[in-house]
C-alpha cells in the first residue's frame, strides 16, 4: 500500500518537474511572440498559420514520444534506426507526415484566411512559408525526441510523463521564431524567386508521396493512420489562429495575452498529452478498461489534471504579466491575467478529461491505437476551443 502511495506519488512529481520546465521554456516562445507583433501585423495570415504549426510539430513529435513510451512498456523497444525497428518506422513516418502536413496547413491557411475574410498573403507564399518552417522546426524537434527517448531508455524514466511536456515545449520554442524568421525571409524575396521556390517545395512534396508508396508496409500504415486524422484536425489549428488573427487588434493592445499564449496553449496541451499517453499506456497494458463510463483508475488520472492546472495556469498569468512589465508592453494587469488564465484553464480542461477518455476509449474497442489518436485529438481541440475560450473570456472579463 506505502509502496503504491509512494509510486504515484513520484508519478505526480515528475509530470509536475516537467510541466513546469516546460511552463518556463515555454513563456520564451511567448516573450518572442509578443515582441513580434510588428512582424504578425505585416505578414497577413501568419498569426492564422502560427497554431496550426505550432501543434502540428507537437502532435506529430509527441504520437513519436507516446508510441515509443508504449513500446518501452511492453518491451519492444531498442535503440536501432533500421528498417522495421520501432524507433526507425517511426522515425520515418513522423518525417513524411511532417511534409506532407506542412504542405496541407499553407494552403488551409489560404483557404481559411479568404472564407472568413481574414486578408492572407498569397497561397504559394503560405506554402512556402509553412513547409521551410515545418521541416527546419520538425528535424530539431524530431532529434530531441529520439534524445528523449533514448535517455528514458536507459535512466529509467517513464516518458509517459515527460515526453508531452517536453515535446510540446520544444515544439513552441523552436517552431514560433523558425515560422516568423522563415515568413520574414521569404516575403524579403523577389516574387519570382519565392514562385521558383515555391514550385520546387510542391515537387518535394511530390517526391515524398512517391517514397512513401515505395517505403514498407509498417510505415506505409502508419503514415496513412496518422495522417487521415492529422490533416482534417489541422483546420481546428487554423481556426484557432483565424480566431487570434480575428482579434489581433486587442491581442496587440495587450501584448501581454500574446507572450501568454504559447505557454498557455502549449501548457494545457501538455497536460492533454499526460492524460492521452497514460490512457493510452494503461489500456494496452490492461490496467484501464475501454469502458463507456471512466473507472477508478481513470478518475485518478483527471484529478492530478486539475491538481497541475491550478499550479501551472496563475504561474503563467504571472510570468506573462512581469515579462509584459519589463518590456514595456500593455498588460490588462496581474489580478485580470490570473483571472482570465484560471477560469478558462479550468473549463478547457474539464471539456479535455471527456475528450481524452472518449478518444483512448473509442480508438481502442475498435481495434486502433490509443497512442496514434489521443495527443492528435486532444491538442488540436486545445488549440481551437482554448483560443475561442480564452479570447471569450478576455471578451468578458475585460
Amino acid at each position: 500500500m506505502a509502496q503504491g502511495i509512494a509510486s504515484r506519488y513520484h508519478l505526480l512529481l515528475t509530470g509536475l518537474s516537467a510541466l513546469l520546465i516546460a511552463t518556463a521554456a515555454g513563456s520564451i516562445a511567448g516573450i518572442y511572440l509578443g515582441s513580434a507583433t510588428a512582424v504578425l501585423a505585416l505578414i497577413p495570415g501568419l498569426l492564422v498559420l502560427l497554431p496550426a504549426s505550432i501543434g502540428m510539430r507537437g502532435n506529430i513529435s509527441g504520437v513519436f514520444a507516446s508510441r515509443l513510451s508504449s513500446s518501452m512498456h511492453l518491451g519492444e523497444f531498442e535503440v536501432s534506426f533500421t528498417e522495421g525497428s520501432v524507433l526507425g518506422d517511426n522515425l520515418r513516418a513522423s518525417l513524411i507526415i511532417s511534409v506532407l502536413t506542412a504542405f496541407f496547413l499553407g494552403l488551409a491557411a489560404n483557404v481559411v484566411g479568404l472564407v472568413s475574410g481574414i486578408e492572407v498573403i498569397g497561397a504559394l507564399d503560405l506554402v512556402l512559408i509553412s513547409l521551410l518552417s515545418g521541416m527546419l522546426s520538425s528535424i530539431v524537434i524530431l532529434l530531441f525526441t529520439i534524445l528523449l527517448s533514448i535517455a528514458s531508455y536507459r535512466y529509467g524514466l517513464d516518458l509517459d510523463l515527460i515526453g508531452a511536456p517536453a515535446v510540446t515545449t520544444a515544439g513552441d520554442i523552436v517552431t514560433i521564431p523558425v515560422l516568423v524568421a522563415s515568413a520574414v525571409l521569404v516575403m524579403l524575396l523577389p516574387p519570382e524567386l519565392r514562385d521558383l521556390l515555391a514550385l520546387a517545395a510542391v515537387a518535394s512534396v511530390a517526391v515524398t508521396l512517391v517514397y512513401t508508396l515505395r517505403t514498407s508496409e509498417s510505415v506505409r500504415r502508419m503514415v496513412t493512420e496518422r495522417t487521415v486524422l492529422l490533416l482534417p484536425l489541422s483546420f481546428l489549428g487554423i481556426m484557432a489562429g483565424a480566431t487570434y488573427e480575428a482579434g489581433l487588434e486587442e491581442l496587440v493592445a495587450f501584448a501581454a495575452f500574446l507572450i501568454l499564449i504559447p505557454p498557455y496553449m502549449g501548457g494545457l496541451g501538455s497536460i492533454g498529452g499526460i492524460l492521452a499517453s497514460r490512457l493510452a499506456t494503461g489500456m494496452h497494458m490492461g490496467t484501464i478498461p475501454p469502458l463507456l463510463l471512466p473507472g477508478r483508475e481513470t478518475a485518478h488520472h483527471f484529478i492530478i489534471t486539475y491538481f497541475y492546472t491550478l499550479i501551472l495556469l496563475p504561474l503563467m498569468a504571472v510570468i506573462a504579466h512581469a515579462a509584459a512589465v519589463l518590456l514595456g508592453l500593455a498588460t490588462p494587469g496581474l489580478v485580470a491575467m490570473v483571472a482570465i488564465s484560471l477560469l478558462a484553464g479550468l473549463l478547457i480542461v474539464t471539456l479535455m478529461n471527456g475528450m481524452a477518455y472518449v478518444t483512448a476509449s473509442l480508438s481502442f474497442r475498435f481495434g486502433l491505437d490509443p497512442d496514434n489518436y489521443g495527443i492528435p485529438v486532444i491538442t488540436s481541440l486545445i488549440d481551437f476551443i482554448g483560443a475561442a475560450v480564452l479570447v471569450a473570456t478576455i471578451g468578458i472579463l475585460l
